[in-house]
């Protein structure tokens, strides 16, 4: 791809089946796909950046229906590389507010083969900002790898980087968790953390005002905590913490809802937005995919997104 990208994340792509029903009921499942990072770019994507995406996809039946779904979206493939795993499969049913069943395929699939042989240098060197998760760290050993060595780049290089250390133990262990967030920390520009699960097990603190002077005082300069307790996001940058309420609570499926927000804020922070304003901008976008049901599928587009902040913001 020529010229310059605002985005490039770094993560596992999976295929997704939906439905509205119980799935030991359910006759029909749609398909999508997910991932959390991908949620992140393609969130981005939908505001209106320019974003690149770097994973290994399997070449199964499904390898042609991925990239073309991404590339129809614009998303920029150039760095997608294959391989002869699987591509991993996620089915999630959402029959009501209280009632969610998700059923994980993601063992030994091809973004787990993700390693510093897939991220090219100048590549890195066009975008204004580097994205991964902890989601990729915990893919495998050369994904942890790739990621670091992702981050490393950008900052030699003056370009900004932002991570979610998106903690799930069934994914990997708190021990894990904070072994991977130690060795990022270091590189990392803006973090994104759930109070609920993140903070308390990796760092082992649940005051919010605490959670953002302990990363501030290890460089790192914005973070935006999200608090369900709290029921909003806690933004911290040069010094200032402010309070920013979710957009709604009425909401049907929150998968990847946190994902889509950190889209929304990169978007906006890299168009210049403060800090403050793209945590607003952002939980517009998160609230109204939060509506539907699906990861990606529900993301909404940036017409939607700016006309409701503007009415909000003046």
């Amino acid at each position: 791809m020529e010229g310059k990208l605002d985005i490039v994340a770094i993560g596992e792509s999976l295929i997704e089946l939906s439905t509205n029903a119980k799935l030991s009921a359910s006759g029909c499942l749609y398909k999508y796909y997910g991932g959390d990072a991908l949620a992140t770019a393609i969130s981005a994507l939908r505001m209106g950046s320019k974003v690149g995406f770097i994973t290994r996809i399997g070449n199964d039946p499904f390898k042609d229906y991925l990239l073309e779904s991404w590339q129809n979206e614009g998303l920029d493939i150039s760095q997608i590389k294959f391989t002869y795993e699987q591509n991993g499969l996620y089915i999630i049913s959402r029959p009501s507010v209280n009632e969610k069943e998700v059923v994980y395929y993601r063992k030994k699939i091809a973004p787990s083969k993700l390693s510093i042989d897939d991220i090219n240098e100048d590549y890195i060197k066009m975008a204004d900002i580097i994205y991964a998760s902890g989601v990729t760290q915990s893919l495998s050993a050369s994904a942890a790898e790739a990621v670091e060595y992702s981050f490393k780049l950008a900052k030699d290089n003056g370009i900004s980087t932002a991570y979610d250390p998106n903690y799930h133990s069934v994914l990997t262990t708190a021990d894990e968790a904070k072994e991977a967030f130690s060795r990022i920390c270091p590189f990392v520009d803006v973090m994104f953390l759930n109070t609920k699960h993140d903070s308390v097990n990796i760092l082992e603190i649940d005051s919010p005002e605490n959670i953002i002077k302990k990363l501030w005082d290890l460089g790192i300069q914005t973070i935006v905590l999200k608090s369900i307790d709290k029921k909003g996001y806690f933004t911290g940058y040069n010094g200032t913490i402010v309070f920013t309420d979710f957009y709604t609570c009425d909401y049907l499926d929150t998968t990847c809802s946190g994902d889509t927000f950190n889209g929304g804020f990169l978007h906006a922070v890299n168009h210049g937005f403060t800090p403050f304003e793209a945590t607003k901008f952002a939980s517009i976008t998160a609230g109204l995919q939060a509506k539907g049901i699906g990861a990606i599928k529900s993301i909404p587009y940036k017409d939607e997104v700016y006309t409701i902040y503007r009415g909000n913001n003046g």
